[in-house]
């Protein structure tokens, strides 16, 4: 949602100065019209995930709210009281800070399918917001779908509203690749969510620092049905080829590379916040890499919160 834009009013250039009035009679509307503008203190500049004519989110999706400006942290506690979420079935949540103009709302247990979600901000209530307008948006949660990839039997099972739907042979990362005494060839065990997908998407090695052609190490490729399911590159996507080490060994660059139709199919029925669980790799998938929030148990959740 974009932040409202402050009105401003220019005064032409010619306009005659005022003549002195004998007496002055102020009208209600004329001390209406004299009165200062109220101003707003904090507003919001973006919400995710869109609204419920926009798109269906999954069970994990979080909240994520952008301030227009910083946050004081003496302040936030007053902020995030004005906020709130009203599910259709009821679950426990809390908000957490994860820097000055962001706040984050996660449940403790994954939001039930098939319901609406309504999210408010009485802005107006803040003190000395009152030219603030509140704001609210209602969300969509689709089919509950939860993914499993085992990186040592190079499997994933993709189930919908708690029944396996399909079984699909993957390959993930091989290893092999330190970086600041990380494995980045590694893909991250723990539990992900789907952020977003495209069709095709272009990829390539500079992300490595790899981009001279006569590098053994480069590349650029455009691979179809692609999920991404963290901040650090890691997708769901159909395999370049290499089809016959699907369901028999790990050899990508940290992505979960499936045959063309699993890819398809969990790219069609993905929703932004699907849950994706990774085992099976030493790399443990950090809380903060994209939306990986449920990294982090209820507790540990709860103290990121200003109340």
């Amino acid at each position: 949602m974009v932040a409202l834009v402050a009105a401003t009013a220019c005064a032409a250039e010619s306009v005659p100065a005022p003549r002195p009035q004998a007496t002055a009679i102020q009208t209600p509307a004329a001390a209406a019209a004299a009165a200062p503008a109220k101003k707003v203190k904090l507003d919001i500049a973006d919400i995710t995930p869109m609204g419920e004519k926009s798109e269906k989110v999954g069970v994990g999706f979080p909240i994520i709210v952008t301030f227009d400006r910083d946050v004081k942290a003496k302040d936030r506690a007053t902020v995030e009281a004005v906020l709130e979420v009203t599910p259709e079935k009821p679950v426990e949540g809390a908000w957490r800070w994860v820097s000055a103009r962001k706040v984050i709302y996660r449940t403790k247990t994954y939001w039930k399918p098939y319901q609406k979600v309504l999210f408010t901000a009485r802005l107006s209530e803040l003190p000395g917001n009152t030219g603030a307008k509140d704001v609210s948006r209602r969300f969509a949660v689709g089919a509950q779908h939860i993914s499993v990839v085992n990186t040592r039997t190079h499997q994933m099972k993709v189930y919908r509203n708690g029944k396996l739907a399909k079984k699909i042979p993957i390959s993930a990362g091989k290893g092999g690749l330190i970086r600041n005494g990380v494995d980045v060839y590694l893909t991250t065990s723990g539990i992900h969510l789907t952020m977003g997908k495209k069709a095709v998407e272009t990829m390539t090695s500079s992300w490595m620092g790899v981009t001279d052609p006569k590098d053994p190490r480069y590349y650029k490729e455009e691979i179809p049905w692609a999920v991404r399911i963290s901040d650090s590159g890691e997708y769901v996507h159909q395999s370049a080829g290499y089809y016959h080490f699907l369901g028999r060994s790990n050899q990508s660059h940290g992505c979960v590379r499936a045959t063309p139709a699993g890819a398809k199919y969990f790219y069609t029925i993905a929703q932004r916040g699907d849950v994706v669980k990774i085992t099976g790799t030493k790399r443990k998938l950090q809380w903060n890499n994209g939306w990986s929030y449920w990294q982090l148990n209820w507790t540990q959740w709860k103290k990121g919160s200003a109340l």
